[in-house]
């Protein structure tokens, strides 16, 4: 009789089968429902009788959680919204009404049973500031001082459980230690620098102080049962040698695995530690003694022809899934996973000897950074997964390619880092330092002088112990690209040394470390001053003529939304246009602003107004400001384009988004609404695209790809006021990888063309197929620098059709009779037909866009159909001569 061998391939599958059938104890879910909480100067039982189950609790309100103090007393309408008007002035300050004013008791009640065998239960605390005491079932949890804004905190409640499964959970939260006086400085009087935690609560140039200092149970709370071993913070390293292609077959990578395990139990454990990647299972076995946490290093694994990790608009942002688990000898069950996705990429940096500034590179390939700076995504930590992603889907869709987190503010979380992983933006993650706080300026608004500053905060330990738990948090995302000590400053040098030097080495020495964010390290200086700035609008030309700092870490501008954004947070009563009034006596604009703008930290948009005629009221005052936002913002980047690798390595702008409702420096408010600033970084940042130079007329072509573009035809028209057009050129070009070239000037043919009323100037793109690759559409001033032609522009109308392509995916058709004139800066927007209130977020493929006669332009428009279920929505459009109509979009 004959027996069969099993194969190979047979084999393999049975031993798949039996890893699925592997039944998982490890299982988590979140505390995010049920909390309840009461100032503690009305509580008068201890923490031990709150947390008792059958201790009555009578009078208390719903909290938020994960939130603040204030969010639950905004929730409750105990307090107006501080993002509306001067409602924040209605808001007692803690600083005046002192500490216990935002002291809180949080009770959450839940059902969890008593594990059986070696099964453990453990309680997450991801984020709480700034101190707390923590009792569960009568009996208190935190037996050590919990202290710290960035610190996380897993304890093992277990044996704390109640015997019937009814459990309820009390945490005292205090306040900062120290709340800071919001006298008006930058982080006020500087002193809440001296905790480990924000400093932008006390208030700054583009926001006001918050009342809470963000007081509370600010992230996540969770519970995790696991079996006796647990996986805790597990390190992924992916290694990409050599110089990489975005196509074709690639050589190996490397990836190296490691994590800490715990043994709860009180008996040795052995088993394997595994981990399956693209198919392929990596294990290593391991024995832990009772009690015992050590780290375990998995054997390196050769990945075969790998998908590449590449930031947006170089490669496919490819992400492995990975689940990385314990598996217990002779068990059935798996005793902990986790569920990872995996970025392969390897990311460098070079010294750029000509520019004299950092170069970064990513699977060997240089790339030129466009950057947006990033505070926070809300001010009062109202987080969440939906607004993280359209906030870096925002950031992808202007075609950047970092995103940096300011050193005023926090580590970001997961979900940021998880979407940013999507959508392929690098990070340069600062730790929290700034200037203004920690001493680089002497500043009469600061308690304490600069030498006492330097060394805040109070507790260097606590700074260091916070860094090194945030690494271990965000390490293995492939977008987190950079550490930065501090913003425009250095962390004092016994924070500094052991962080650069044995924290960052340890727990991650795959990313460049710079000691601050405007260090000689990242960018010389050899022109003076900080290193970093101006904050208001240029002339465009100076972006083309006037060299800056190589890299600069913060340059920009305005942000004014249009109307609808203003009338979001503005009392009618202050919905006021800005006045420019001239110049003083020392050259310094003169602007008649009302109080509640002011209050929302408007910068001004001054002379830059006026060359679009008289404002009539608020309205057009905001149209205006939308081409002045779109320019200033597409002429920063096509500057710093055009001279890349040559004056510069990179720019990073000051700042894309508000985390409250401010006036100045974003791209999209803070209801996601975009404003024309954000169209014309996208315009200015792509990838293929041409430009023109208005100081000497040259047209250029930069490509940030890493291929050659041979064969692009580069076709130039200029038009009219009447729409009238003026062929220049049709040329072909011929474009080396991550290069900018001049084609020709067109200075003469431009100058002539615009003396009088100004003029339009198209540049367009073209493959060796006749698709289009980029649009480039500019209204160019007359003679005098005025936009005279503007002003009397005839009248046009476009012709709309919209197609649902599927639920939340619609493709927008808009025509211009040849005859007619330049359909000139159309803002298309998804509106509600009942409350005449726009979809937010909604995502366009281009807005604020011409169409000239006899032309067709697509716009692909995309929503979360569960923001438009059930409503009945209308596409409204309105440009500076076309008269708002509105379609009805059919379902």
């Amino acid at each position: 009789m004959n027996t069969a061998i099993p194969s190979t391939k047979t084999i393999y599958l049975l031993t798949l089968l039996t890893l699925f059938s592997l039944f998982s104890f490890a299982q988590s879910y979140e505390l995010n429902k049920g909390w309840i909480f009461r100032n503690y100067k009305e509580v008068s039982l201890s923490g031990e009788k709150l947390s008792d189950p059958s201790s009555v609790i009578q009078g208390w309100k719903p909290a938020t959680v994960p939130g603040t103090v204030l969010t639950g007393m905004l929730n409750n309408q105990e307090i107006p919204d501080p993002f509306f008007g001067m409602n924040n002035n209605k808001i007692p300050d803690i600083y005046t009404v002192g500490r216990d004013y935002y002291t809180y008791w949080f009770v959450n009640d839940f059902e969890e049973g008593i594990p059986t065998g070696d099964k453990q239960v453990w309680l997450h605390f991801r984020g709480i500031n700034y101190s707390c005491e923590i009792f569960l079932n009568g009996k208190k949890v935190n037996t050590k001082p919990f202290k710290g804004m960035y610190i996380r905190k897993r304890f093992n409640i277990t044996k704390l459980l109640a015997s019937n499964g009814k459990n309820r959970l009390a945490v005292i939260v205090y306040p900062p230690d120290v709340v800071g006086n919001p006298n008006g400085g930058q982080g006020g009087d500087g002193t809440i620098a001296k905790n480990v935690g924000l400093q932008y609560t006390a208030g700054w140039d583009w926001i006001k102080p918050i009342r809470d200092r963000n007081t509370g149970i600010w992230d996540k709370v969770t519970i995790e049962k696991t079996g006796a071993i647990s996986i805790i913070d597990p390190h992924i390293i992916t290694e990409v040698p050599g110089k990489r292609e975005t196509s074709g077959i690639q050589q190996p990578a490397i990836i190296k695995v490691s994590t800490t395990l715990r043994n709860a139990a009180n008996r040795p454990i052995s088993g394997a530690l595994q981990y399956r990647l693209d198919g392929q299972l990596v294990k290593q076995s391991v024995t832990l003694r009772p009690q015992e946490e050590k780290e375990i290093k998995l054997p390196d694994l050769i990945l075969k022809n790998p998908k590449l990790w590449w930031p947006s608009n170089y490669g496919q942002p490819y992400l492995y899934p990975m689940e990385l688990s314990f598996v217990p000898n002779a068990a059935k069950t798996t005793s902990d996973k986790k569920d990872l996705k995996i970025g392969i990429r390897e990311i460098q940096t070079y010294w750029n000897p000509h520019t004299r500034s950092r170069e970064v590179a990513v699977n060997g390939q240089k790339i030129f950074i466009k950057g947006g700076n990033w505070i926070i995504s809300d001010a009062m930590l109202r987080f969440s997964k939906e607004r993280y992603d359209a906030e870096i889907r925002f950031h992808r869709d202007m075609n950047l390619n970092l995103i940096r987190i300011w050193g005023g503010a926090l580590v970001e979380r997961p979900e940021f880092y998880e979407a940013c992983d999507r959508y392929g933006l690098l990070v340069f993650q600062d730790f929290w330092m700034s200037g203004d706080c920690n001493g680089r300026w002497e500043d009469p608004l600061k308690k304490d002088d600069q030498w006492t500053r330097r060394q805040y905060p109070d507790d260097h330990q606590l700074f260091l112990e916070s860094a090194a738990d945030m690494i271990k948090m965000i390490r293995n995302h492939p977008s987190l690209a950079f550490y930065c000590g501090g913003n425009e400053i250095t962390p004092p040098d016994d924070i500094l040394v052991p962080l650069r030097d044995s924290i960052l080495p340890k727990l991650d020495g795959t990313r460049w470390f710079v000691d601050y964010s405007n260090s000689d390290a990242m960018s010389q200086n050899d022109i003076g001053g900080n290193g970093d700035g101006p904050y208001g609008i240029q002339d465009i030309k100076t972006f083309w003529a006037d060299k800056t700092w190589p890299f600069n870490s913060e340059v920009g501008s305005v942000g004014v939304g249009d109307l609808e954004s203003l009338k979001r947070f503005l009392p009618e009563e202050n919905q006021i246009a800005p006045l420019f009034t001239g110049f003083n006596a020392e050259g310094r604009v003169q602007e008649t602003v009302d109080s509640v703008w002011q209050y929302h930290t408007y910068i001004g948009y001054g002379e830059h107004i006026a060359p679009y005629g008289k404002t009539n009221n608020l309205e057009d005052f905001a149209n205006k400001a939308q081409l002045v936002n779109y320019n200033q913002y597409r002429g920063l980047m096509e500057g710093f384009s055009a001279h890349m690798w040559d004056w510069y390595t990179g720019t990073i702008i000051w700042k894309t988004q508000n985390p409250w409702t401010s006036l100045r420096g974003q791209m999209y408010d803070y209801y996601l609404d975009p404003n024309a600033g954000l169209y014309g970084l996208r315009s200015g940042s792509e990838p293929l695209h041409a430009m023109y130079n208005p100081v000497d007329g040259f047209v250029s072509i930069v490509n940030n790809h890493f291929e050659k573009r041979n064969n692009i035809m580069l076709v130039i028209h200029a038009y009219d006021m009447q729409g009238k057009a003026y062929p220049i050129t049709k040329v072909f070009a011929f474009m080396e990888p991550s290069s900018v070239k001049k084609i020709m000037s067109i200075k003469k043919q431009i100058d002539e063309l615009a003396k009088d009323k100004g003029a339009f100037l198209r540049l367009q793109l073209m493959d060796a197929g006749q698709h289009l690759l980029s649009d480039n559409f500019y209204w160019l001033p007359d003679a005098k620098g005025y936009y005279s032609g503007l002003t009397d522009m005839a009248n046009c109308k476009l012709d709309i059709q919209v197609k649902q392509i599927t639920p939340g995916e619609y493709a927008v058709t808009l025509a211009n009779n040849e005859h007619d004139n330049i359909a000139f800066f159309n803002r298309l927007a998804l509106v509600d037909n009942r409350t005449h209130q726009r979809i937010l977020p909604t995502f366009y493929s281009d807005n604020y866009l011409s169409v000239v006669p006899g032309e067709k332009k697509t716009v692909m428009i995309s929503v979360d159909p569960a923001l438009t279920r059930g409503k009945q929505v209308v596409l409204t459009n309105a440009g500076w001569n076309v008269k708002q109509t509105a379609v009805l979009i059919s379902e």
